[in-house]
């Protein structure tokens, strides 16, 4: 008999775990090697905060697809990351360092301070990848990636480098927004503009 009422707690876990068990969601199975490729890269996360409702949305828009071109056969492969967010999780580090009154960035020097960044992105980055499990997104799990993982940054920097020296990348002289406190250039979008 089925219940009146939905219970999310007694049914999503036993399913996510069903689907991890039975590897589900992973590309490259052998009982896949000849289908056809199909990829989707999340846009990822921010690092620094919770997933809101247009996450979600996105999120489900990206794993209707997947599932679709699963059920017509393909190797889907729904690659899951999480983004570094720059200054912003920069931000949010030192001002936990600032509440619990210990060393800032400049007292802890350059390596400490990204070791402590790292810290964070550990404690940080889980929620958000806990969340979209708990959505139920059909992720490749085993190939998330972090935008300052080895092989991406390696991989950023030779693009960089490339677009340099097709001239499509070239220095200029702009206006930009200098945050005194930081002591680096901020982007448009952290500016808040008052009169």
């Amino acid at each position: 008999m089925i219940d009146k009422t939905y219970q999310p707690g007694e049914v999503e876990g036993r399913i996510s775990s069903a689907w991890e068990a039975a590897q589900a969601f992973r590309a490259g199975r052998p009982d896949r090697a000849k289908a056809e490729p199909y990829c989707i890269v999340i846009p990822p996360p921010n690092v620094t905060g919770s997933l809101h409702m247009g996450h979600a949305l996105n999120n489900t828009l990206q794993d209707i697809l997947c599932r679709f071109e699963r059920m017509r056969g393909r190797d889907v492969l729904w690659q899951p990351g999480t983004d570094h967010a720059g200054i912003a999780t920069q931000m949010v580090v030192e001002r936990q360092l600032m509440e619990r009154q210990q060393p800032g960035r400049r007292e802890m020097g350059r390596e400490k301070f990204l070791a402590r960044v790292w810290e964070w992105k550990a404690e940080s980055g889980g929620t958000i990848v806990n969340q979209l499990k708990r959505l139920g997104a059909s992720c490749d799990w085993s190939r998330e990636r972090f935008t300052m993982d080895e092989g991406l940054s390696k991989a950023v920097l030779k693009v960089f480098v490339d677009l340099y020296r097709a001239g499509l990348i070239y220095k200029d002289k702009r206006l930009v927004n200098w945050d005194p406190k930081l002591l680096t250039a901020i982007s448009d979008l952290e500016v808040m503009q008052v009169e």
